[in-house]
């Protein structure tokens, strides 16, 4: 199975569009004086719905016909639920590299840049890097997951990128804020923020490079398994989580719940 040169522009653009996204959210650090937490709350908890649905409803069951189809029913349902725990295990392996102190997924606001309890020093500078460095690992197989899924059918790929470039919007912030306090330069809060994010399109890239030679049912069957597991991760473990912290629990829901009706009517529109 291969993918035409169209298709992988394409799945490179959505992967780009996704991954710098971290830079859009450096620059509402920067460029607002409050930041809308019921908005992002609905907006983080409306990605999470998103990626759950499209996982258990799309990604997992296009994994599992193309196992089925390589290996027989018995062996390929085998092969998609290991694969769909072993993406599991591969996020939660690169989360073991974040300290939780410096975690980027913690909740930052624009309110942070006034707080005048913050001050220039190097434990500010190195939150901020490590921050950075454990976006950009985290950045990476989402690159290549978000790349996957448009190859494999642009009507995936397009609203997991949607909902990636979300979930990338407050680690900017997270990025940005503390690099800016120890530095005191929005140039260069705003350049790591955005660096961290080009760790996207490479892991596509990279990811492509490595596998192109490979594509086949087997090959899409077992990167399909191991997307899912990585979204529903992502989703539980980081996006509800800091929907919940920047709103209210039913906020969260009610934007969880939105995003898997989106998502249904969606993929509805496209039989």
């Amino acid at each position: 199975m291969t993918a035409d040169t169209n298709t992988i522009l394409i799945a490179f653009g959505l992967t780009l569009f996704a991954g710098l996204a971290t830079g859009i959210g450096s620059c509402l650090a920067f460029f607002t004086k409050r930041t809308n937490t019921k908005f992002l709350s609905i907006s983080l908890g409306f990605s999470a719905g998103v990626m759950i649905y499209v996982s258990f409803v799309e990604i997992f069951v296009k994994a599992l016909d193309s196992l089925t189809l390589e290996f027989g029913v018995k062996r390929g349902a085998w092969m998609t639920v290991l694969g769909f725990f072993g993406g599991m295990f591969l996020i939660a392996l690169i989360d073991k590299f974040v300290p939780s102190s410096e975690n980027p997924h913690e909740a930052h606001s624009v309110e942070d840049l006034t707080d005048p309890s913050h001050a220039k020093n190097h434990k500010l500078l190195r939150m901020g890097m490590m921050s950075a460095i454990a976006i950009a690992i985290h950045n990476f197989p989402e690159g290549l997951a978000t790349f996957m899924a448009a190859i494999k059918d642009i009507n995936i790929g397009l609203p997991i990128a949607v909902a990636i470039a979300i979930h990338n919007i407050p680690e900017g912030i997270a990025v940005s804020v503390p690099i800016y306090y120890a530095t005191g330069s929005k140039k260069k809060a705003f350049y790591y923020s955005f660096l961290s994010g080009l760790s996207e399109p490479i892991g596509a890239l990279v990811g492509y490079l490595l596998l192109s030679q490979f594509f086949n049912e087997a090959t899409f069957g077992i990167l399909f398994a191991l997307v899912a597991g990585i979204m529903v991760f992502i989703s539980l473990d980081e996006l509800l989580p800091a929907s919940e912290k920047y709103g209210e629990h039913h906020l969260s829901i009610y934007g969880l719940i939105a995003g898997m009706m989106v998502m249904a009517v969606s993929l509805l529109l496209f039989l």
